[in-house]
Formats: C-alpha cells, sequence, structure tokens
C-alpha cells in the first residue's frame, strides 16, 4: 500500500547519531517513563490493560512533553497490532481512508493501532469519518489533545473511548529523564565524558515547567556548546545552562482550556481570601498580557463575592481598572496587583448574586404575576380611571422615609430574595430591616 506524505507506518529505524535526542530517549518500556504514576503506577488500569495487551479505544489528555506519544507506542507494541501515526494538524479523511483500506492485510492481520495526535484539530465531519471502524473493532484508536476532550472531541468517539488524564512533570520527574538522557547521549561521546553540574540540572528541569520534552530539548543544545576540557570532560554549568533555556515554558491559550482554569483559580483564591494565591494567578494572566480578561474577571469579583460586605469595593476597583487600561502593560501590573490584594482581604458576601438569581429562576419558572396598581406609572391622562397609582404611598413622607405597602406581585408578596449576611456592612442593613418591622407592627 502506498501511503501518502505525512503518514506514519511503524517507527522507522533511523541512524541513531542523527535523530534529535528526545527522539533517542523515548522511552521503550513502562518502567522507564517518568512520572504519570496514577495511571501508569502498579495496579493502575491504564497499565494492566497495556501489559495485558487489552487495548480498546482512549484519549490521552495533558499538556505537551508529558508522554502521550510514547505510551501509545508502547501499548502499540504490546498488543502486537499495526501501529499507524497521524497528527490532526496536517492530516485529513483521506489518510483515515488509506488505513482503513489497510483493514485485513496481511500485516494488519492482528488490527491496527491509530494514534491520532492533536484530535481536537478534527471537525465533527472528520471525527465521524472514524466512528465506523472503531466501533467495529477494526481499528483501536488512541487520541491525544492537549484541550479538554469534552469541549473538542466529538461525544460519540468520547462515548466510545476511555479517557485518561497525564499532568505535567514534577521537577524531580524531569531530573530523571535529563540523567537518564545524559547516560543514552554518552554513547555518541565515547571519547568524552557528559557531566552537569547540580545547579545546571536544577535550572534545566524547573525552567521546563512540566515538559519533559522542552527539558531534553534545553540538555541537547547544552551538550553540543559545551567543550571539552583537557581531561575530555564536557560539563554543563549554570551558564551554559541559563543560555539554552532562557525563559520558562509558560502554557496560555485565550480560546483553550487553560485560559479558563487560570481565570477559575483566579477568582477561587480571591473568593477564598488567600491573597497570595490571588497574586500568583494574577501573575499568569500578566505574563500572558491578557489585560482584558484580567478587567473583567475583577469586576465581576467586586459584586460577586465581595458585593454588599463592602460596596465601595467594585467603585476602587473600576478606577484600578480604568488605570490599567490607560497605563497598558507593564505598569498596568501595578495597580491589578492593588485591586487583586484589596479584593482577596476584603469581607465577603454573595447576597448579590443570590438574590438576582433566585428572581430570575422564579422568572424563568413563570413566577411573574400582576404589577400592583398603586405602584403602576401614573403621569398620564386617564391614569386615575385605570386605578393606576391609586393609594400610593410616598416613604419620604413617613417617620425614618420608610411605610409599609406592597411592592412584590400578589403571588410573590412574601418572597425574600435578599437576605443579608453576616458582615459588618449588612448586619447594619438586617438591623434597618428588622426597625421597619417594629414599626410594621405598630
Amino acid at each position: 500500500m502506498k501511503l501518502s506524505h505525512g503518514l506514519l507506518c511503524y517507527v522507522k529505524n533511523i541512524d541513531f547519531m542523527n535523530r534529535p535526542l528526545a527522539d533517542k530517549i523515548r522511552p521503550l518500556s513502562l518502567n522507564d517513563i517518568v512520572g504519570q504514576q496514577h495511571i501508569l503506577g502498579e495496579g493502575k488500569l491504564l497499565r494492566r490493560i497495556i501489559e495485558q495487551g487489552k487495548l480498546g479505544n482512549m484519549v490521552f489528555y495533558g499538556p505537551s512533553g508529558t508522554g502521550k506519544t510514547t505510551v501509545a507506542y508502547i501499548a502499540a507494541k504490546a498488543c502486537n497490532k499495526k501501529y499507524y501515526k497521524l497528527n490532526a494538524t496536517t492530516s485529513g479523511v483521506s489518510d483515515i481512508k488509506e488505513i482503513i483500506s489497510d483493514i485485513g492485510g496481511f500485516s494488519s492481520q492482528n488490527g491496527i493501532i491509530l494514534y491520532l495526535d492533536e484530535i481536537q484539530s478534527f471537525n465533527k465531519k472528520q471525527q465521524q469519518s472514524l466512528l465506523e471502524v472503531i466501533e467495529s473493532g477494526n481499528i483501536t484508536l488512541i487520541a491525544s489533545t492537549t484541550e479538554n476532550p469534552y469541549f473538542y472531541v466529538y461525544n460519540a468517539i468520547l462515548s466510545r473511548s476511555t479517557v485518561f488524564e497525564f499532568k505535567p512533570l514534577t521537577t524531580s520527574d524531569i531530573v530523571k529523564a535529563i540523567k537518564r538522557a545524559i547516560d543514552i547521549f554518552q554513547i555518541d561521546f565515547k571519547d568524552n565524558t557528559i557531566t552537569i553540574e547540580e545547579n545546571a540540572l536544577e535550572h534545566i528541569s524547573q525552567m521546563a515547567n512540566g515538559d519533559v520534552r522542552r527539558a531534553i530539548n534545553a540538555l541537547e543544545l547544552c551538550i553540543y556548546g559545551a567543550l571539552p576540557d583537557k581531561n575530555k570532560q564536557m560539563v554543563i554549568n549554570l551558564e551554559l545552562a541559563q543560555q539554552a533555556s532562557q525563559k520558562k515554558a509558560f502554557t496560555y491559550d485565550k480560546l483553550g482550556d487553560n485560559h479558563y482554569d487560570i481565570l477559575s483559580a483566579f477568582q477561587k483564591s480571591i473568593r477564598g481570601s488567600d491573597p497570595d494565591a490571588a497574586i500568583h494567578y494574577l501573575a499568569r494572566l500578566v505574563a500572558a498580557e491578557d489585560l482584558q480578561s484580567i478587567c473583567r474577571r475583577l469586576m465581576v469579583i467586586a459584586s460577586e463575592d465581595i458585593g454588599m460586605a463592602y460596596p465601595m469595593a467594585v467603585t476602587i476597583v473600576k478606577s484600578c481598572v480604568d488605570c490599567a487600561l490607560q497605563l497598558g502593560f507593564p505598569e498596568a501590573r501595578i495597580v491589578l496587583a492593588q485591586a487583586v490584594i484589596l479584593l482577596a482581604t476584603a469581607p465577603k458576601s454573595n447576597s448579590a448574586i443570590l438574590a438576582i438569581d433566585a428572581a430570575l429562576t422564579d422568572i424563568q419558572n413563570g413566577k411573574v404575576g400582576e404589577i400592583p396598581s398603586h405602584i403602576k406609572d401614573s403621569h398620564y391622562s386617564g391614569a386615575k380611571k385605570l386605578n393606576r397609582g391609586t393609594g400610593y404611598k410616598y416613604p419620604h413622607d413617613y417617620p425614618n422615609h420608610y411605610v409599609k405597602q406592597q411592592y412584590l406581585p400578589d403571588n410573590l408578596k412574601s418572597k425574600k430574595y435578599y437576605i443579608p449576611q453576616d458582615n459588618k456592612f449588612e448586619k447594619n442593613i438586617g438591623e434597618y430591616k428588622r426597625q421597619q418591622q417594629q414599626i410594621d407592627n405598630k
């Protein structure tokens, strides 16, 4: 069968010396994989099904450089099936049809494993083209994605697959991978000894931000940049490591899952009165220069989470937001930090959002009712003939600017939407309402 350009069938044996380091050190067994112990540790589900060679359709979800491709290849080897790899960003339905045409072929008698990388790049029609063959069992699909599959993968595929989440690697995981990479790379330098200083090892591991591929790429640059000394020692020091990985990896996509995760953590940290965590997530958003999202979220938080506990918060935050929009980055970070610290340390109340949502629920459920006649508009001729405004009592004409009268429709007249909460400001509101009740009872 002739394969289209870009379609990979098997993993070819390429001259070892010319292969990238990340490819050279790619683990060939589960024992060599660092991290992902929650799914690949002894007794864990994914490890068990790979070791038994009993694969079903799966979706691997997680950040880049966390082992998704490697685990897919090891899984394919374990079940002795023909292995195809496609990248959804450069492939289409025609590539899938070529793989389907190989079903039942001599080399695919045991079945086919299709590893589809970046499946979120396939539209609904392209994903649907996989359904018939994965449902029949002729092809086992292992799809990978860096985006939340429950947002981007066609539901019919999800219902036929098991989702496994791959998590960012820890610094200690990446240290293990770097040490293993040096041992393997030493094969290319038989006459020289490669060593890495502890602070250089730590720097590369931390700057990778959970992405082992990024760490290995930085290490490869260091190795080729390290000149052997008279003792044939190739030493990777901190200066060399800093040059190879100058800026820490930071994942952020304004349209992606990570964007909403950061914003969620940002708001929940402020709501939870943790100024340190709130400033940390603000820093992520500042690093991504997502000024619009920061400003919008701060304005919402000021009313949703602080609200009536400190009503001036929204005014102060609005001023900070206006300043930030006028200043732009980098100066905007300062006034934004002020707003975040103010909100995180302010007393909290969600009485405003509870009140409006309760009222909206009643309206959506048809609980509306007729507006009482005495508070209807009466500023037109003929209003009295329609009994509009008749009997209305003007509160400012009464002591304490209050008089009891009905404002809600008859079917909702006893409804309480706003309930003052236990904070200093709303306690005063509660006291004022108690005074009103005393007047009502007289």
